[in-house]
């Protein structure tokens, strides 16, 4: 999914996206390579200009769009996934710089000029360029640092050393004192250089109120836009070559490895683009703590990740992407062009540590108001918090707000827009919505397919926290693939007799009533033939043994049963109709605004752990920090952009699958990270229920198995991407001997 997620955007996307094909393909930029070093003005430039594209985000008072960031962002991210040769990137760098920080002469003299063509280029680093003097003018004297697009610019926003401190200032190409030195770039598809001031002059309007870092944060949104366009070709243009690609007389794509692999590289772009459309919305937002924090977390996420995608996406083209003849070499060229003018990694990781121990984000998350409705919320919340535990609970089920998704009468249905407000409501309360918990699995299956009988006696009583739910659907032999189970229910009188094992059943040793799939057809085919039960946990047959997990606790059990009666009023829908209603509990409606958890359900933070370091400690563990907290921001963002999907009517599928298999992997190794931080003292200590310090470090880190297995192990969740959302083929069958067809060799 591209940055842009508005009709808007999309048709801005596409706009550019036609003309790359048309205007500036590869084919023919290769044709011009000497010519866009030397820094001419490409024969498109011109279009770009009337299509109004440099001047996106220039306020319309100087002949601009009046569109923000966000905007500009949607336009570099196409410009990067067609290979856009020229200035843009450069331009629009230097302009949005004057536009956030120039004077309001500035403004009035340089941004009409950038609106009619003029091109522009932005220094990211004073070089050994100082400035003296104040008053009406300063003096600058030096040498910059390779600049993009410094050749064939018009106007150069540059910085110098003034007193130790950096200082951003503008002035035009063509003005006394300057030089410039073209270089051989990396990329060569767009002029790089360096720039020379000799004793130069720059009016006091030129100077850019600009604080150290905001001009850098500003540049590396933009420049990290790009780099999601960069990567985005590389991921859909290997994945369309291993579709083809034959090894061993089938597709590459059939192989587990390259499948998992591909369904790494679209997770890993998901996630980059959340990171830079959070950084963008932040920008346009005015806030420049929230911009900062969430540039330096964009810039940690992106960089080098976009580098490392279209290495990864070249080998997997195998030899042909490491020719010359490939323009994947082109992009991953730009990329690297990219990372060694942004600045060092590791910089902007301890930035985005820094910056995480005084800043929250705070992400509006995009509703229109309902007065009336909220009003109402507020006012049963209040009501509530004014109560006991028990009483509250009651309260809140009675008035639908427990699970307000579900119809009336034991809910609101409310529809995503009235969800969020509902927990803008908890949250500002500080009292914590309400779950059923497993109970939010099984009841959507009971509303749907139940009997109202079943309705009225266990979906009430579950709101109000008087039952407690288990799932009695992965077996021993049957985890993921609950198609194979071989649990079997038996027609007798009145009833069915339940026959089989389950396992990793949370909260069995607790629940009331379990949601079971069990065979009640044997001669059906694997996904027929099922039917879904509800078992009483307290019935005879059924014997739950806790399971102990490596981290010492018993949230998981296995569970017996042998012969348990289960009544006909207890079958949910028709008899052989379990998968299709397994489909509605395993597709849970209830939208999610949460955080990401850094310590599955053993949660600490690690910013706070961090605090707590002595200094010198604390010093060390930043750029770690940062990079935890950065990527916990993206897949924050990531299920943020889902939420906008639905509210605009689409479907979020992709999102929530990539942010599942992103999100384990996350939580894992930041735990590790936080254990490294306690040092010796996570290897001592009780893991029991009061576990603190590095004992309770140690057992977060022992949890995390439960994130990589549950709902599906990491390695399932590959497969479903890379089959049902990149459209990767299965990997055939070998039976007989024989696979598809052909004889199959050891």
């Amino acid at each position: 999914m591209p940055i842009g997620i508005g009709a808007d955007h999309e048709a801005l996307a596409d706009a550019l996206t036609r003309f790359a094909a048309r205007e500036t393909p590869v084919q023919r930029t290769r044709t011009r390579f000497a010519e866009l070093g030397r820094g001419e003005l490409p024969d498109h430039w011109k279009q770009l200009v009337e299509m109004g594209i440099p001047s996106l985000h220039i306020p319309e008072a100087f002949d601009g769009a009046g569109a923000g960031l966000l905007e500009l962002a949607v336009a570099l991210e196409q410009s990067g996934h067609g290979l856009v040769p020229g200035p843009l990137l450069a331009t629009v760098t230097a302009s949005a710089v004057i536009r956030t920080y120039g004077t309001d002469a500035a403004h009035t003299t340089l941004l009409p000029r950038f609106a009619a063509g003029a091109t522009g280029a932005c220094a990211l680093d004073s070089g050994t360029v100082t400035l003296e003097g104040d008053g009406d003018e300063v003096i600058a004297s030096g040498t910059t640092v390779p600049v993009l697009g410094a050749v064939g610019a018009d106007i150069l926003v540059l910085a110098g050393r003034c007193d130790e401190k950096p200082v951003w200032f503008v002035v035009p190409s063509g003005a006394q004192g300057v030089g410039r030195v073209a270089e051989e770039g990396v990329d060569p598809t767009r002029d790089i250089g360096r720039i020379h001031l000799s004793e130069t002059r720059i009016p006091a309007d030129h100077i850019l109120g600009a604080l150290p870092g905001e001009v850098g944060a500003l540049a590396t949104v933009l420049q990290c836009a790009e780099a999601v366009g960069i990567a985005r070709w590389a991921q859909e243009t290997s994945l369309a070559y291993t579709k083809i690609r034959e090894q061993f007389g089938r597709p590459i794509g059939t192989f587990q490895a390259i499948k998992h692999k591909c369904a790494q590289l679209f997770i890993r772009v998901e996630v980059m683009t959340s990171a830079v459309w959070d950084a963008a919305t932040a920008a346009d937002s005015g806030d420049r703590e929230q911009a900062a924090l969430t540039a330096a977390r964009a810039a940690t996420v992106c960089r080098r990740e976009a580098a490392d995608v279209v290495l990864d996406c070249l080998t997997l083209l195998g030899g042909i992407g490491n020719t010359w003849e490939h323009d994947i070499h082109l992009y991953w060229r730009r990329a690297v062009s990219l990372l060694a003018l942004g600045g060092s990694q590791d910089e902007w990781a301890r930035s985005a540590g820094e910056l995480a121990l005084t800043i929250e984000r705070h992400a509006a998350p995009g509703v229109e108001d309902r007065p009336e409705f909220r009003a109402r919320v507020a006012a049963t919340i209040a009501e509530a918090t004014q109560l006991g535990a028990r009483a509250a609970r009651v309260l809140l089920a009675d008035r639908g707000l427990v699970s307000p998704h579900y119809p009336e009468p034991y809910g609101l249905g409310a529809d995503t827009a009235g969800q969020l407000i509902i927990a803008e409501e908890f949250d500002r309360a500080g009292l914590p919505q309400p779950t059923t918990v497993i109970g939010e699995w099984a009841l959507p299956s009971i509303l749907r397919y139940g009997t109202d009988e079943q309705m009225e006696r266990l979906v009430a009583p579950t709101l109000r926290g008087e039952i407690v739910w288990c799932q009695l659907f992965s077996e021993p032999g049957a985890g993921s693939d609950l198609a194979s189970l071989t649990t079997f229910a038996t027609k007798v009188d009145g009833g069915w007799r339940v026959d089989g094992s389950k396992v990793w059943t949370s909260r069995a040793h607790e629940a009331h009533w379990g949601i079971c799939l069990a065979r009640t057809d044997r001669e059906a085919p694997k996904h027929r033939g099922i039917s879904f039960f509800l078992v009483d946990m307290t019935a005879p047959g059924v014997e739950v043994r806790p399971l102990r997990e490596a981290n010492g606790d018993r949230m998981f059990n296995e569970v017996a049963l042998g012969g348990v009666f289960v009544p006909d009023a207890d079958l949910v829908g028709a008899p052989g109709e379990g998968w299709k209603v397994a489909r509605t509990t395993l597709a849970n409606e209830r939208v999610a605004m949460g955080t990401t958890p850094v310590a599955g359900r053993h949660r600490f933070d690690p910013i706070e752990v961090v605090r707590g370091l002595d200094p010198a400690t604390r010093h060390d563990a930043l750029p770690a920090l940062g990079r935890i907290t950065a990527a916990t921001g993206a897949l924050d963002a990531l299920a943020h952009r889902s939420v906008l999907k639905r509210l605009s009517g689409l479907n979020p599928g992709v999102e929530a699958s990539a942010l599942k298999a992103a999100s384990a992997r996350h939580i894992t190794d930041a735990t590790a990270q936080v254990l490294e931080w306690f040092g010796p003292e996570a290897a001592v200590g009780s893991l029991g229920p009061g576990v603190t310090g590095g004992g309770r470090a140690a057992k977060a880190y022992l949890s995390t198995p439960s994130l990589l297995i549950g709902g599906g192990t990491l390695e399932i969740q590959l497969n479903v991407i890379s089959e049902q959302i990149l459209g990767l083929p299965r990997e055939p069958r070998v039976t007989g001997g024989r696979l598809d067809g052909r004889t199959a060799h050891t």
